[in-house]
């Protein structure tokens, strides 16, 4: 089993119940596709570099997953589908992306912990 990350950017005029339930499709699918989800972050809305679609912003979400390759044809094609989806990537993680993710994730977990202390 491969390691991926999928990033996709939902349009912006969706209400925060119909992104959320937006994003619930997709973990729903990769789940039941047997994929496992191994970190997921909502980055919020955030200005786009360039205009997609007549829009200068977008709904931001992450979700790192542990899948066979041919869970990704099936992930893909349902975010090309959906019409609130207007842009995504999905990358193969290395053993050393993986490694700093989960440094990352470790650091920003003791930041947090510090900070509630």
């Amino acid at each position: 089993m491969n390691q991926y990350e999928t990033v996709f950017i939902l349009t912006p005029v969706l209400s925060e119940e119909q992104m959320k339930e937006a994003v619930k499709k997709f973990e729903d699918l990769l789940t039941n596709n047997g994929a496992e989800i191994v970190f997921k972050d909502f980055w919020g809305m955030r200005k786009l570099a360039y205009p997609i679609q007549k829009k200068s912003s977008g709904f931001y979400q992450l979700i790192e997953y542990k899948a066979e390759g041919d869970v990704i044809a099936t992930i893909e094609t349902e975010l090309k589908r959906d019409e609130r989806v207007i842009r995504f990537l999905t990358v193969k993680l290395d053993k050393h992306a993986i490694a700093y993710n989960e440094k990352k994730r470790r650091k920003a977990q003791e930041q947090a912990e510090a900070q509630a202390n």
